[in-house]
């Protein structure tokens, strides 16, 4: 922790890396396109921040959106890397509640989810988008449950029809063991099923940890969430999101397996908070992973 800290510090004086060159992953960060300002407003603070990419968050993802994204990506030269939904109904981030709501495993809900995100895969056609992402949910562990095989038909459609739309569709990490995560992918057999691998979520959730994740789930990891966090203190809750270089994942070893892998993928930061400390934590975050690149891809 000291040296991360002390690493940080060293920042102020690192010039930020040119994210055109294509032998490095791109920097974005994670911004919804359902605020006041629409997507302008949120691609706007894109370029703010000096950041080539994002993922964009488009609710329940309205035709409507289309031409407004498309104009705010022209308008800003920022590359959408995926648009995220989550779908309808209620959804509780913890541990007791969460198996049961978040997702497409609840089966309450997981026909309107699906509908959701047809629609997003339908509107990032039109946005000229490649990439459609989610939580797919708590997936059972054990491959016997009926909810599992419900789990992976329910995969199987939904990146179907972002098949037939051109695109890729991302299972973002967290709720699932990693090698849960790899068996329902096998089993769904469809290749365009892939990772966006959130390094603090498995933390937050107790699931694995980023490095060891990499080891299971590294060829198919097409995107990635930048974020920190401390693992559970409560059984029923989700440990503590923090900012980079204040929780439990060693970007260090993370950046080095990337290398490893000759990942060259977006790298989107992600600070759940808002207001000016958001800002703030993602500007630092910018240049502490501008800097480790550096190190580990070009030394």
């Amino acid at each position: 922790m000291k040296g991360r800290r002390a690493f940080l510090g060293s920042l102020a004086a690192i010039p930020a890396l040119l994210q055109s060159d294509t032998r490095l992953p791109r920097l974005g960060v994670v911004v919804s396109a359902m605020g006041t300002g629409g997507p302008d407003q949120a691609l706007a603070a894109v370029r703010r921040l000096g950041l080539p990419t994002c993922q964009l968050g488009v609710g329940m993802a309205p035709a409507g959106l289309a031409k407004p994204i498309r104009d705010a990506a022209e308008k800003y030269q920022v590359e959408i890397t995926a648009l995220m939904t989550l779908g309808s109904g209620r959804m509780v981030w913890n541990l007791r509640e969460g198996p049961e709501t978040i997702g497409f495993v609840p089966r309450a809900t997981r026909a309107a989810r699906i509908d959701a995100l047809k629609r997003a895969s339908d509107l990032a056609k039109a946005s000229g988008v490649g990439a459609v992402h989610t939580h797919c949910g708590f997936i059972p562990e054990n491959p016997n449950d009926p909810l599992y095989g419900e789990t992976v038909t329910a995969l199987r459609q939904v990146a179907g029809y972002c098949q037939s739309n051109g695109q890729v569709f991302l299972c973002e990490t967290g709720q699932e063991t990693p090698i849960t995560l790899l068996r329902a992918i096998l089993d769904a057999r469809l290749h365009n099923i892939a990772v966006n691998l959130d390094l603090a979520n498995l933390i937050l959730y107790g699931k694995g940890e980023p490095v060891g994740a990499l080891e299971v789930l590294g060829k198919y990891v097409r995107g990635m969430h930048a974020k920190d966090g401390l693992y559970p203190a409560d059984p029923y809750g989700l440990g503590k999101e923090v900012p980079i270089g204040q929780g439990k994942v060693r970007f260090p070893e993370v950046m080095q397996k990337l290398k490893q892998l000759s990942y060259t993928g977006p790298i989107t930061i992600e600070r759940e908070i808002s207001g000016a400390r958001q800002e703030a934590d993602i500007r630092q975050s910018k240049l502490y992973l501008e800097r480790l690149i550096e190190r580990e891809y070009l030394s």
